[in-house]
This record gives C-alpha cells, sequence and structure tokens, in this order.
C-alpha cells in the first residue's frame, strides 16, 4: 500500500496533468506541479519536417566528456546545419552488474539525475540555454524500458519489476542484457513514476522533446498517455518525439518519427553483399507500409552509436569518404529525417565505444569532407520538396535515383553507390533541363548520363 505521501504526490501531479490539458486562455491560473518550469518556452523550435537531428555521445563529444564540453562546440553544431541535439544518456549510470569499462548510459541509475561525471543540472540547464541561442533544440535519449540493477526502483518498489516463476527480477526477454532489468508495464504506479521522471526533465531543464530508446519494446498505450501528459506541458511549445522504433503505430501514440533500421541494414547490403541500388526504393516502402499520413517522416542514418560500434565507422561501411558521402545523400533526401552521428561529418575514422570515455579527436578534421555534409544540409534546410515532397524511384542496380516533389519545386537525386563508372538510362520522364542544386548550373538530361564512382548529383527544376 502507498503511503499517505505517496498519494498526495500523484494526486498533485495528475491534477497538474489536467489543469496542464485545460483551458489555454491567459486568464487561466498555473496548473498545480510538484515542478517549477525553469526557462521559457523555445521559440525557434524546428517543425517536425525540418529537423536535422544532431546526436551527442556526451563522453566522447569532448576531451573532458561533460556537458560544458558539449555546451563548448554548439556552434560546430549550428554551423553544420543540425537544428536538433539528441544527448545520449544524461542519467548517473548503475554499477552493479554493469557492463564494460563505465557501464551503459542505457542502465539508468537514477531517472532523476545527471551523472557526475558529465556535470551537474545547472550544466544542463545552461547547455539548453545556449544551444537555444544558437537556434538548436536539445533532446534527451529516454530509457523505459529497463533500469539499472542499484537503481533505487529495485528496493523501493520490486513490485514494479517484471518477475520469473522463482519471483526473482529478469532481464529483458530474449536479450542478454545482464546489466538492466525488466519494468513491468503492467504496473500503474511504476507507469505514473516513469511519466514523472520524464516530466521533471521539461520542468527542471527546459528541453525540447525525447528520444525514446528500445521504443517497440514498450506498449504503445504508455507511450501515447506519456506523450499527451509530457506535451500538455509547454502550452507554447511543441515536444519533438523520436521513437527508436519501427512500429508504425507509435505515429498514433504521438511520435514524431520512428528509425529507419530496415533502411540502415539495406543500404549496408548494397556495399557488403553488392544488392542492387533499387532493394533501397524496397526498403523505402517496407518502412513507411499501412503509413497513412504523408507527412510521417522515418529518421534515417549512415551512423549511430550502436552500429559504430557494432558493425563500423560510415568510412568502413560505405566504400571510404566518398561513398559515404553519397550514401549520406541517400539516407538524407529520401523521405526521411536525417541523424548525424558526432565525428562522422569530419571523417573521423574510430569507432566509439560508448562504454568507455573514448574522445572524439577533432583535429584529425577533413575539411573537405565536412564541407560536403554543410552542403548537403543547407540544401535539404530549404528545398520544400525534401521536407515535405513524394517520393518516387526510379533506381537501377549501381544507382539510386529518387524524385522528391511538392507543389513548387521537384527534386531530382543521382547517387552512384558503386566503386565503378556507370552508365545510367534515363527514365523518358526526368529527361528534362535541370539545375545543379548546389551550383545552379544548368543540366541537360537526355536519354543517359555517366557518373563516376561515388558521384552524386542532385537536380531541381
Amino acid at each position: 500500500m502507498k503511503s499517505n505521501i505517496n498519494i498526495v504526490y500523484t494526486l498533485l501531479l495528475a491534477l497538474a496533468f489536467i489543469s496542464c490539458s485545460s483551458s489555454d486562455s491567459d486568464s487561466a491560473q498555473a496548473p498545480p506541479s510538484p515542478y517549477t518550469q525553469y526557462g521559457t518556452a523555445f521559440e525557434k523550435m524546428p517543425k517536425k519536417e525540418d529537423a536535422v537531428i544532431y546526436q551527442v555521445n556526451i563522453r566522447a563529444f569532448s576531451s573532458a566528456g561533460t556537458l560544458k564540453g558539449v555546451q563548448e562546440r554548439l556552434t560546430q553544431i549550428q554551423e553544420l546545419g543540425a537544428n536538433v541535439i539528441y544527448l545520449m544518456p544524461v542519467y548517473p549510470v548503475g554499477k552493479i552488474k554493469a557492463s564494460g569499462e563505465l557501464g551503459s548510459p542505457y542502465a539508468v541509475q537514477d531517472y532523476k539525475a545527471v551523472n557526475p561525471d558529465f556535470g551537474s543540472l545547472q550544466d544542463l540547464q545552461v547547455l539548453v540555454e545556449e544551444a537555444h541561442k544558437k537556434n538548436l533544440a536539445v533532446v534527451l535519449d529516454w530509457v523505459a524500458n529497463h533500469t539499472a540493477w542499484d537503481n533505487a526502483w529495485i528496493t523501493q518498489h520490486p513490485g514494479w519489476y517484471q518477475k520469473n516463476d522463482k519471483g526473482e527480477i529478469i532481464i529483458p526477454p530474449g536479450t542478454n542484457y545482464t546489466d538492466v532489468a525488466q519494468l513491468d508495464f503492467n504496473n500503474t504506479e511504476m507507469k505514473d513514476a516513469m511519466i514523472d521522471a520524464m516530466s521533471y526533465w521539461v520542468y527542471n531543464a527546459n528541453i525540447d522533446g525525447f528520444r525514446c530508446d528500445y521504443a517497440d519494446l514498450v506498449p504503445q498505450s504508455f507511450w501515447s498517455d506519456a506523450i499527451t501528459k509530457l506535451r500538455s506541458i509547454k502550452k507554447n511549445q511543441t515536444l519533438l518525439m523520436l521513437a527508436e522504433g519501427s512500429k508504425v503505430n507509435h505515429f498514433a501514440s504521438g511520435f514524431d518519427y520512428t528509425f529507419g533500421f530496415n533502411f540502415f541494414s539495406t543500404l549496408e547490403k548494397v556495399f557488403k553483399e553488392s544488392t542492387p541500388a533499387t532493394t533501397i526504393q524496397d526498403s523505402n516502402a517496407t518502412e513507411y507500409a499501412n503509413n497513412y499520413n504523408p507527412e510521417n517522416r522515418i529518421v534515417r542514418y549512415t551512423s549511430n552509436h550502436d552500429v559504430n560500434l557494432s558493425d563500423g565507422t560510415p568510412l568502413d561501411l560505405f566504400g571510404g569518404k566518398k561513398g559515404s558521402i553519397a550514401t549520406f545523400v541517400v539516407a538524407a533526401y529520401l523521405k526521411s529525417v536525417p541523424m548525424i552521428y558526432n565525428g562522422q561529418e569530419i571523417g573521423y575514422d574510430k569507432r566509439i565505444n560508448y562504454f568507455a570515455k573514448t574522445p572524439i579527436d577533432w583535429s584529425t578534421a577533413d575539411a573537405a569532407m565536412l564541407a560536403e555534409y554543410k552542403k548537403i544540409i543547407a540544401f535539404r534546410n530549404t528545398s520544400a520538396a525534401l521536407k515535405k515532397g513524394v517520393y518516387t524511384g526510379y533506381s537501377s542496380n549501381a544507382i539510386s535515383a529518387f524524385t522528391m516533389v511538392n507543389d513548387t519545386e521537384k527534386v531530382l537525386v543521382l547517387s552512384n553507390l558503386t566503386n565503378n563508372t556507370i552508365k545510367y538510362l534515363v527514365s523518358p520522364v526526368l529527361k528534362a533541363t535541370w539545375k545543379d542544386a548546389f551550383s545552379g548550373a544548368s543540366v541537360t538530361l537526355g536519354s543517359e548520363i555517366t557518373l563516376q564512382p561515388f558521384q552524386y548529383l542532385v537536380l531541381k527544376n
């Protein structure tokens, strides 16, 4: 049975959420809440189709491996063209049964604290403030499915966890994640506490949304409830919600994006197994199957913290610098919201072990590659067709080719994903005079065009 204090606290939280979703008039009283809102609404919050996401591994992003270290490089993120910073988990990491040298960031010891290795709550508040000044939104990684074994919930609320026939708390079913304990989403008290913990960061750090880890394994009803309540907190700002999952019903739950797992795997196979580039448009169709809202978008990438460590860098996976750029163009432009993992934009060629402190050596930056990333992202930021247009595929075995079209603009992308010179037979509907999207030069497409190894063209009219 809960104590009277817990009952009062739960009632207060419920009243806060009910009040937040009531009248939006200026005369409405401030809703009662266990927290006070820090900071002000972010006025330059990107619309969901405008987002360019930059993933920050705090341990690796600076030599110090701190939130202040992230703050010191905000200008570089802004100049890249990104407008959403996604911070990997900021919370204290569990020590019991920990994996690796420092433990996984995804083994959360305390949902309402900042990892002291990273700094303090004040450091996070200042980071968010400074990011907002540069028109950068900040979203936190949220690990809802499981906790560390030394999370206080284990001893205080053992009934909040799934157990085996012997009454022992279990690891996430079907995994080898021995460093974390599986939560029980049939427990209402746990779900309320989870939503309360998420709201803590919206109030206390003024963050702009969440990237939700392992989203497919958490019940949709929880996400729907959580997102509705979280979005009621800020009346003048919409939170961005990213589901690290592929279920189409995440959109119905309120998420803005799902993640392109299948798309990434398909890109890998084009290079590893020489599968035809047409499989990329097949993957796109698979990921958008049963998605009836044309405005929904999937986050696509050529690297993130998981695949960087397990599979390799984009340079390893996609044919070196030229091949990785040619592949990034496809991932960034093909009916997607692009995501960049810290370091890939400078051609960083080392895997980043996020279980340890492995600082990126920014002095190794390839200036030409960085300029290429900036150019690609800059055009996306100005192109309504890429952000919201209708996709049509025209790929061949070697060339990923597609158009993105809206009422005012048509964009054609041709990207040679091989290390060979390729003649591409142009579809009759594409034969026309175009403009190079980057240089503005006139380009006339006849019956065929020759693309050099890993060459890409982005044309518009």
